[in-house]
């Protein structure tokens, strides 16, 4: 009989977790679901990225109140845009660990599969930071002030181990999501924040680091907290998942045809704000433009999480019952009224005013050059819950290549919109980078609805 793992036995001396209402599991659901069933499996999803999406100002607001803000401030900007980028080939793992881990022999590989990618992303960052890439990304293309420099450099050394916890949990997480022990993943993400701001304020108080540095140790040190919490509660998630042998066995040169369509997708998304940025900063109102679009992203992108949440759950339903697809296009339907809705309320009423004045702290100028971009963006929640269905239909049936075009000619739209509307139309930045966002996604839905399976062939 195999020995079970250590941290098992830890939690048997712990009942008490299972009365949290994070901890309890849901059972084994049958294979036909309704909208409440699903409701129920992604609520705890979107609690998880709003608890993501707080982590940021959080850690902004505390590195605004140390020495230096501006310096920190644009330093930490600087490194955790770094960091992103080198992270992005892992972001989809949880994607590709719902659809794929349907068998002991398919666990293995997938699982052996993330540690190499984790090890790849973890030599990018090494190669960065210790090699003259530093020089040549930092001084010679970024042109930074030298002492935002130093000061990212330090930030970046910080969070080496970064990027692969953001893999490794990620896997772990896709475990919980298929077996549905989604409240666990709430959970987690639950102890990454509380870990980070225990950490942030820990070293605000106790040292006199810099507030870069106070940002990347609070970053890893939730990040690490997550990862490991994720491996433990995955652990019923594991021995439920090795106990099948039904599913066909998957070489490793399938998981790689499978997944890096996926890892392309991340890393072409990752590159669409840098490009806007670089274009507003030429544009008519430049200045105002790059100093609301951001508010702007934040407001959009707190009614974005629900599509963002939405495409492991649709995943799992999907993989479960071809009979399941009708009531998730339906839990889709609902779910992207609601929150298009939702944003309208505040781009189309006067809640715009109380958000973006006395919430966001801008300006009465700022604040009335805002309302426009965020009106044309009002139905973007509901295109990014669309994309989440296409995806989750193309990913159950392990055909990604489509994700990625998509995403390449979203990208190719949103700068070709941009180049039309700036350099030819002259319009004001804000505006202008709204439209390219919605015509983006637009183009970028389009394609997939062309390329997704028709209905008799859906699984």
């Amino acid at each position: 009989m195999q020995a079970r793992p250590f941290y098992d036995k830890y939690l048997n001396l712990l009942p008490f977790l299972e009365k949290s209402p994070f901890w309890v599991t849901f059972p084994l659901m049958n294979n036909r679901i309704t909208t409440s069933g699903i409701f129920r499996f992604w609520l705890p999803l979107q609690t998880t990225w709003l608890l993501m999406a707080t982590e940021g100002p959080l850690l902004t607001a505390i590195i605004a109140r140390l020495a230096e803000p501006k310096l920190n401030l644009a330093a930490y900007g600087v490194a955790f845009a770094l960091a992103i980028m080198v992270e992005a080939p892992v972001i989809m793992m949880m994607s590709a660990s719902t659809a794929l881990a349907d068998s002991a022999e398919n666990f293995r590989r997938l699982r052996n599969f993330t540690w190499i990618l984790n090890l790849g992303i973890t030599l990018v960052m090494l190669l960065l930071v210790f090699t003259p890439a530093w020089s040549l990304v930092i001084n010679q293309w970024m042109q930074l002030d030298p002492e935002v420099a130093s000061l990212t450099h330090t930030a970046l050394i910080i969070m080496l181990p970064w990027p692969a916890a953001i893999g490794y949990r990620r896997f772990y997480q896709g475990l919980l999501i298929r077996t549905g022990r989604t409240r666990k993943v709430a959970w987690g993400t639950g102890i990454r924040l509380i870990s980070m701001m225990a950490t942030a304020f820990g070293l605000k108080y106790g040292t006199s680091l810099s507030g870069v540095w106070v940002g990347a140790s609070a970053l890893t040190a939730g990040v690490l907290a997550e990862a490991v919490a994720s491996r433990v509660m995955a652990s019923d998630s594991i021995r439920e998942i090795e106990g099948s042998d039904a599913a066909t066995p998957l070489s490793y040169g399938e998981i790689t045809r499978f997944y890096y369509p996926l890892a392309l997708t991340s890393t072409l998304s990752l590159m669409v704000h840098p490009m806007v940025t670089f274009f507003l900063g030429q544009s008519r109102n430049s200045l105002e433009s790059l100093a609301v679009l951001p508010v702007i992203n934040a407001l959009v992108f707190i009614f974005r999480t629900p599509g963002l949440s939405f495409q492991e759950a649709a995943i799992t339903m999907l993989g479960r019952s071809k009979d399941n697809l009708d009531t998730v296009k339906l839990f889709a339907l609902y779910l992207g009224g609601a929150a298009a809705t939702g944003l309208g309320l505040i781009a189309l009423t006067p809640l715009s005013h109380v958000w973006f004045q006395q919430l966001s702290g801008l300006s009465e100028e700022l604040a009335a050059f805002a309302k426009l971009p965020v009106r044309i963006l009002v139905l973007m929640p509901a295109l990014s819950i669309t994309l989440s269905m296409q995806r989750a239909l193309l990913v159950t049936r392990r055909k990604t290549g489509p994700v990625t075009w998509a995403s390449a000619l979203e990208v190719a739209g949103i700068l070709l919109t941009l180049v039309f509307t700036l350099n030819i139309g002259d319009w004001v930045g804000a505006t202008a980078a709204a439209t390219a966002f919605m015509i983006g996604r637009c183009i970028s839905i389009l394609y997939l609805w062309k390329a997704s399976p028709k209905p008799a062939q859906t699984p």
